[in-house]
């Protein structure tokens, strides 16, 4: 949404860069969200993740169309790759922007310091770069009638992949991912050791959900890192969220903000947590969860 707001402010058109062939097919839903542009950007190395030639390519297609603004999400490989960007272009790069005032130069909103606070800035420079906060913005559709495709083929050298993905390990299979879960019941320290997440696993179960974990949790190996929410773990986006244990720092509130709805279970009611939550049941999670789930089977 927000880039059809900027180009509507320049009086232009929005163009989608899809990198790799993989990412062809998603040109077919591209014109229902206001898209009127599609690049696809085709090289025999593009069959996974590589930052700087991924970046070298969009600085091709920049120099080739000269654009407003180029906007990416801010994910972790969204900013790492914009990085990259203003890098070999020489420009500013805003990095979690919120809003934007488009003028000679941009006056951007943006969360800093993990989501502790928001920042005021101008945005300055001949092309402007900028990633989009994760989970501010709405996704609306704005039908843009038609998207004309065209293939774009950079001129990349060896040196561009010495940094790419090389393999995966899959996810293990029947499992609800966080980024993807509906609902998330979160453990921190006061869930007291790895043997006391079996009944965040059995409400999880009972209620279709998922587990995670505060950063304390996997570095006491409690939990494998994957499932960390937080800043340097996953941000999770549930229709609810179920904070047991945890106090509620600002490292793990940044991954868990975008929940629609958050209870928190501790024995402290002063925990930030506690405070920020929609719903708060003060007392043991040892005993709020047992009659929690006693409750729903029956």
């Amino acid at each position: 949404m927000l880039a059809r707001q900027v180009a509507a402010a320049e009086g232009v058109g929005v163009t989608a860069v899809l990198i790799g062939d993989l990412a062809a097919p998603l040109v077919d839903n591209l014109a229902a969200y206001g898209v009127n542009q599609a690049i696809v950007v085709s090289h025999t190395g593009f069959d996974d993740y590589a930052p700087e030639a991924w970046a070298e390519a969009v600085v091709q297609v920049a120099q080739a169309r000269a654009p407003k603004a180029i906007m990416a999400t801010g994910t972790d490989r969204g900013n790492e790759l914009m990085a990259h960007v203003a890098a070999r272009l020489n420009l500013a790069m805003a990095a979690n922007v919120t809003q934007v005032k488009v003028g000679e130069s941009y006056e951007i909103m943006r969360v800093r310091w993990g989501g502790s606070l928001f920042e005021e800035a101008r945005l300055h420079g001949e092309i402007k770069l900028l990633t989009v906060a994760p989970l501010v913005q709405e996704v609306s559709e704005a039908p843009s009638g038609g998207v004309t495709v065209e293939t774009f083929t950079p001129e990349l050298d060896e040196k561009a992949f010495r940094v790419r993905v090389t393999a995966r390990e899959a996810p293990e299979t029947g499992k609800i991912s966080l980024a993807e879960a509906r609902l998330v019941v979160g453990g921190g320290r006061g869930v007291g050791s790895a043997e006391g997440f079996a009944k965040l696993d059995e409400l999880a179960n009972l209620l279709g959900g998922a587990v995670g974990g505060s950063r304390v949790v996997t570095n006491l190996g409690w939990r494998p890192h994957a499932d960390q929410v937080g800043q340097t773990g996953t941000r999770i986006a549930p229709d609810l969220y179920i904070a047991c244990g945890i106090s509620g720092a600002i490292q793990h509130w940044v991954g868990c903000k975008g929940s629609k709805k958050i209870l928190a279970i501790n024995t402290d009611p002063e925990a930030p947590m506690m405070t920020k939550a929609d719903y708060a049941v003060v007392g043991d999670l040892h005993e709020v969860l047992p009659a929690l789930i006693a409750e729903l089977k029956q």
